[in-house]
């Protein structure tokens, strides 16, 4: 996932949401990239960072991220596609919480190789909507 500047055309927006619930993308992970709602709790603001990374909105993603360690722009690899999320773990991060971590592997395929990619991220509340901080 990395943190370059933005492209400037970005995939079609899928069917079924990247974030890997059963939900439609429109449902789920697409009504916080539009804007439409926010995330309720750290682990829904993982999947929704993830599925950003996977249909390339990187002004979500810019959005999301903590002021103090946002960088100023996200470039997206083109040969990498965000395949699958597994959330391992999750530690507070519910509307009851001002932090939280989500433990995770993410799924990748860039070009013909296959990988994952293994994190723990924290997340914190500023004025009221949880945003990414960084990664322990």
């Amino acid at each position: 996932m990395s943190r370059r500047t933005q492209r400037p055309a970005r995939p079609a927006a899928p069917t079924s949401c990247p974030c890997g619930l059963s939900a439609a993308y429109a449902e789920c992970c697409g009504r916080f990239h539009s804007g439409a709602a926010a995330a309720p709790t750290a682990e829904a603001l993982m999947r929704s960072r993830f599925s950003a990374f996977a249909v390339q909105d990187g002004p979500y993603l810019l959005r999301t991220w903590h002021p103090d360690t946002r960088p100023a722009s996200i470039d997206f690899d083109p040969g990498m596609r965000w395949t699958r999320l597994e959330i391992l773990d999750t530690a507070d991060g519910s509307a009851f919480h001002a932090t939280g971590t989500v433990t995770f592997r993410a799924h990748y395929t860039h070009g013909p190789e296959t990988g994952s990619m293994h994190e723990q991220s924290r997340f914190s509340r500023v004025d009221g909507a949880w945003v990414y901080v960084d990664a322990v």
